[in-house]
């Protein structure tokens, strides 16, 4: 959504690096590149005004005159501008001490409200709640029946008395939305539900007879939250729309829909800064689960491409297994050969996850390869998991016993050329290097980092003297007497031990005058 912004500020900033002290007409030039960026992404102009003056006078106050590095002051401002218009902080929703917590959805018709409605619902389950969906937009054709779908999607119930419009009945819908409604909160209320989301009706543009029954619905339910739905393609039609809105429902929250488009995002840096009302979710994806809570500091982030680490980690934490983590940390710490099957149970978290091209996209610096990330195949983790697959359960634990004849077996099975077997192998033995690296002592190249806990973290120092250690073979029978050997050379080392004293000696074969201690020391022995 902001890939046109974000470049047109991150090439702004280039060209203050290296210089150590602004002048104000670096500060005017740099100024004027950013108003001029945010006036191409359809900003409003009021919001660019404002913004824009205020990154003026900071820029050319005290703090970047006195920072050692006034480019990266510059950037700290226009990110601390950026999170004030989108909002300033992470707003959440307001639970209702009493009985369920009533939402109601507001917006354009085609903002995706009714999709919307199955997304919440289904964030708000995660997070323990109990919602209830509630069909009161009996104008649209078909729109009770997409909300039971969306609903039974998301696995969360869906009351609707009343058909509503079909293709076939445009005139008189079947049923009062405001008596829907009213009848869905109590229906909530005696099924225990604590929260309720109410799909309104939307409509083509600020029609007041449209407008006069939400705000009938309104009266009638007195809901805890007015969220008010909010296409991000819109462009500069964003702040009327939001306007009309805030006046005639007085909506208490904003949700951004479709932010995943290839559109310039101006309504997204609009709309809460006219409005004062925050911005609280933002829809992603045409997923259910592409749907996230909106944190302006974040966004600000990826706007000016400084990544979104922070919503990274909360999707890992989400999806991640925690049982497979720890097996896994186990294996580093007891320095256990990492085996294909662990590559393939790794590759299954990250597709848990999302999409990679998502997940890449909220790492610092990513614009800079936006193009090789779009270009990228998500089909390639399919084609991994078909090749690993494919294999032997003793070909994934010992890949080297894969020979010419098993590559082209297991390219025939997973339907794919011998050289990605190949390829796959290859990046498999530099993966398996690298984890063995680091449950070592580190990785090649970066000194100060250390080994793993309990991971022998002190190896590496000592790593070019230590004995070559042997490869284990990939013959099952051969590898067992192997061990079988191992074991037996240290029950006989440890029988060679003598025992008694700490130094190896026994300790009824120490004579003190065998020392030859000075006279009179010998009284310091004890008996």
């Amino acid at each position: 959504m902001f890939n046109s912004l974000s470049d047109r500020l991150t090439a702004t900033f280039k060209n203050l690096r290296g210089k150590g002290r602004l002048t104000e007409a670096d500060v005017d030039a740099t100024v004027r590149e950013i108003r001029r960026a945010l006036l191409d992404a359809d900003v409003a102009v009021p919001v660019v005004r404002e913004f824009t003056s205020r990154v003026r006078e900071r820029a050319l106050g005290a703090e970047v005159s006195a920072a050692l590095n006034p480019s990266q002051q510059i950037v700290k401002i226009v990110n601390e501008e950026l999170k004030e218009i989108l909002g300033g902080e992470t707003r959440r929703i307001r639970l209702a001490k009493n009985g369920p917590t009533v939402i109601m959805l507001a917006g354009l018709q085609g903002a995706g409200k009714t999709t919307l409605a199955g997304k919440l619902s289904k964030w708000l389950k995660s997070q323990g709640h109990s919602p209830m969906l509630v069909a009161c937009d009996l104008q649209r054709p078909n729109a009770v029946t997409q909300l039971q779908v969306v609903g039974q999607r998301a696995n969360v119930p869906v009351f609707a008395p009343h058909p509503g419009a079909t293709s076939t009945e445009l005139e008189q819908p079947a049923g009062d939305p405001v008596a829907v409604a009213r009848a869905g909160v109590e229906e909530a209320r005696q099924k225990l539900h604590d929260v309720v989301i109410v799909d309104t009706a939307g409509r083509l543009g600020v029609d007041a007879d449209m407008m006069e029954q939400a705000r009938q619905i309104r009266r009638a339910i007195v809901p805890n939250e007015v969220l008010f739905v909010i296409d991000s393609m819109i462009g500069q039609d964003a702040v009327n729309t939001a306007l009309a809105f805030d006046e005639g429902v007085n909506f208490t929250g904003i949700v951004l829909s479709k932010l995943d488009g290839d559109a310039r995002g101006g309504a997204a840096l609009s709309v809460s800064s006219v409005t004062g009302k925050p911005v609280m979710f933002a829809s992603t994806g045409e997923g259910l689960d592409d749907f996230e809570l909106f944190h302006p500091d974040r966004m600000a982030s990826r706007i000016l491409d400084m990544g979104d680490v922070l919503t990274l980690i909360e999707q890992a934490e989400k999806s991640w297994d925690k049982d497979e983590a720890a097996r896994m940390a186990k294996k580093f710490a007891d320095q256990e050969d990492f085996t294909l099957d662990d590559f393939l149970a790794q590759m299954q978290q990250i597709r848990n996850m999302g999409s990679m091209k998502k997940m890449l996209m909220m790492m610092p610096g990513a614009q800079n390869i936006r193009q090789q990330l779009e270009q990228f195949d998500e089909r390639e983790i399919d084609r991994v998991e078909a090749i690993v697959r494919s294999m032997t359960p003793h070909e994934r634990v010992a890949p080297k016993i894969i020979n010419g004849s098993r590559r082209a077996r297991i390219a025939r099975g997973s339907g794919v050329h011998v050289s990605e077997v190949n390829g796959l192998l290859e990046r498999f033995a530099q993966a398996q290097k690298m984890m063995k690296k680091m449950a070592q002592g580190g990785m090649p190249g970066m000194p100060g980092m250390p080994g793993l806990p309990g991971a022998g973290g002190g190896a590496r120092k000592n790593a070019k003297n230590a004995p070559k250690k042997k490869a284990r073979s990939g013959n099952p029978a051969k590898a067992a007497q192997e061990r079988k050997d191992a074991e037996a050379r240290r029950a006989n080392a440890s029988k060679a031990l003598p025992t008694g004293a700490s130094f190896g000696q026994q300790s009824g074969d120490f004579d003190p005058s065998q020392l030859n201690l000075p006279k009179g020391f010998d009284k310091f022995l004890g008996n």
